[in-house]
């Protein structure tokens, strides 16, 4: 007979400005599925499952709800939770509506998506059978220096480190109590419990259970999953338009006290070299064969008519995006001042990170003498097959 003694808390709550993207870090979509789908994927068939929780920022309760209802294929109890302004006040928030009647909680970093059902079950295995508290932790490979400013100060002993995974495991009175009595804050559970003199044990974790903070994390995931990735170059140029009345865009901003770039639209030199870009990673052709000047409708367009329809072109082609760079080449405008408005505008419509870098010719050429503007793109898509439901 099934116990039903199980909890999972899923940490969801998380802003994720480090991975550099348009929404919070769970609501980041990974081969067509939300980092939250796909972290909820696994718990599902957890044996004696009860309860699921889930901590998510208050503008998102009614889309986590709706994910974990879609995802979530059992009649545990689901409840979705406002997460706190840090981690462990997002699990205190998230274990204030886990029911009394459960003995044992796992606590998961959402973060850690592609976490196996098969550790799940290990983790809570562990505790049904110490009765104490349990993590998933690999072996360390790198060589590990310990150092003080810019001094090494020696080689540490590696065989006794191991790195911390989620989901870890714990008896639902025990991390109660810690979190009642909890004095400071932890970066993850196990610590806390320890801060009271708990003992804490580990299973083997895995891989595929890495954290996604960072863009570049993002790209390890996705190469595990689907393999390489494909880059793509794009390059643009325009001249200064003497025509006054016109305006100039770059990166789909308005930069007003400059002249406009000529063109069949609006000449917006880094909005064309990414789209070209793009294109060419994904073996779409280019910019003049998709969105050709014998166009009329792209008369004048801004260049978010055309990276709006280029990014749903790559994602029909089966590919997502991971990350885009765009360098500008000119005396003009000087971008230091709108760096991050013209890389947020651009992350929003790429779905993915946008850098933006500025540079001259050193007074060489055309650009270097002040006649128009230059821009370089570079992108990586990579496959996007799922895991979810895998």
């Amino acid at each position: 007979m099934t116990r039903r003694d199980l909890a999972v808390i899923v940490v969801a709550a998380g802003r994720g400005e480090r991975l550099k993207a348009s929404a919070p870090k769970a609501f980041v979509q990974v081969n067509g599925h939300t980092i939250l789908e796909h972290s909820l994927a696994p718990i599902s068939d957890l044996a004696d499952l009860a309860q699921v929780v889930i901590a998510v920022p208050e503008t998102h309760l009614a889309e986590a709800t709706e994910i974990a209802n879609d995802v979530l294929t059992t009649d545990a109890i689901l409840d979705v939770v406002v997460g706190g302004d840090t981690r462990q006040q997002s699990i205190a928030n998230a274990l204030a509506v886990v029911d009394d009647k459960i003995e044992i909680v796992l606590v998961h970093d959402a973060a850690r998506a592609f976490a196996s059902n098969s550790l799940f079950e290990r983790v809570a295995s562990a505790v049904r059978a110490t009765g104490a508290s349990v993590i998933p932790a690999l072996e360390i490979a790198d060589t590990i220096k310990r150092v003080s400013g810019e001094q090494v100060q020696e080689t540490v002993d590696r065989s006794s480190l191991r790195s911390a995974q989620t989901p870890q495991g714990f008896m639902a009175v025990d991390l109660k109590r810690a979190y009642a009595n909890a004095s400071d804050d932890f970066t993850d559970d196990a610590a806390l419990m320890q801060s009271q003199g708990k003992k804490v044990s580990f299973v083997a974790g895995e891989v595929e259970a890495a954290k996604i903070t960072t863009p570049e994390d993002l790209v390890g995931v996705l190469s595990r999953l689907n393999g390489p990735g494909r880059t793509g170059i794009g390059v643009d140029v325009h001249r200064f338009s003497t025509d006054q009345s016109k305006k100039l865009f770059l990166g789909t901003i308005e930069w007003p006290d400059y002249p406009a770039l000529e063109g069949h639209s609006d000449g917006d030199a880094v909005s064309h070299a990414l789209v070209d870009a793009l294109l060419s990673a994904a073996g779409l052709g280019d910019i003049g064969s998709n969105f050709g000047v014998d166009r009329p409708e792209f008369a004048g367009a801004n260049g978010s008519v055309f990276l709006t329809e280029t990014v749903r072109m790559v994602h029909e082609a089966g590919y997502d995006i991971v990350n885009a760079s765009v360098q500008i080449v000119g005396n003009r405008p000087k971008v230091s001042g709108r760096r991050a408005e013209v890389e947020a505008a651009l992350t929003k419509l790429v779905g993915a990170a946008v850098t933006l870098g500025a540079t001259t010719t050193d007074g060489l050429g055309f650009l270097g003498n002040d006649e128009g503007v230059a821009a370089v793109a570079s992108v990586l898509i990579i496959k996007a097959e799922g895991r979810l439901g895998s």
